[in-house]
């Protein structure tokens, strides 16, 4: 009879944590990754010298450089795929229940990409098999805002209805495919996936 009152201690999820905390939290996980950038010997910005708020030029020596670019709605579905995913971890594991929890993982996740994205072998994937023939990796301003736009995307879908972010993410995509012929869905498929045909369409853009 004393088994059932430890079980729910142990299963029990924890509290939010407050702001700060999540804050400091989330600024030493960003503030890690800018170092490893740095390490890899990612640009801090732009090689042109020069920082913009929007760069919209894809086929560019220059995209992924700056703030801000098409590829910053991807950025921002990712956030409201994360917490999608997020939620559905946090029905089995009770860890993960609090909001402010599952935003530190969704950071983790996605500053890891950001790592992994910049490593040659990524690099050169995506310069071979995607129509991203100027991309030399992002610099350090981007990958930053690109964690920053996810964690918008997350904060988004944790407050709107499912569907409505549902909406959003496919708007993004459609919008995306209409003015640059390039989304999320696209570029992973071409990324893991590359068809010959997709490619030429892109390109004839």
């Amino acid at each position: 009879m004393q088994s059932t009152p430890e079980l729910k201690r142990v299963t029990k999820a924890p509290r939010e944590p407050g702001l700060a905390t999540t804050l400091l939290i989330l600024a030493g996980i960003l503030g890690a990754t800018i170092v490893i950038l740095l390490l890899m010997g990612r640009p801090l910005i732009c090689t042109c010298g020069t920082i913009k708020l929007w760069h919209g030029e894809v086929v560019s020596a220059e995209n992924s450089q700056h703030i801000s670019d098409w590829y910053t709605f991807s950025h921002v579905t990712h956030g409201f795929l994360f917490y999608w995913l997020a939620w559905l971890l946090s029905r089995w594991v009770s860890f993960f229940r609090p909001v402010r929890i599952r935003l530190m993982l969704a950071v983790i996740v996605e500053c890891g990409w950001e790592i992994l994205e910049n490593t040659d072998f990524i690099i050169e994937r995506y310069r071979e098999a995607t129509i991203a023939l100027d991309y030399f990796g992002d610099s350090v301003l981007n990958s930053s805002f690109d964690v920053v736009f996810m964690s918008l995307g997350f904060l988004v879908a944790s407050r709107l209805p499912a569907l409505a972010t549902l909406s959003l993410a496919v708007a993004f995509e459609v919008f995306m495919a209409i003015m640059i012929r390039d989304n999320l869905a696209l570029n992973i498929l071409m990324l893991v996936w590359p068809i010959e045909a997709v490619k030429t369409w892109q390109g004839a853009g």
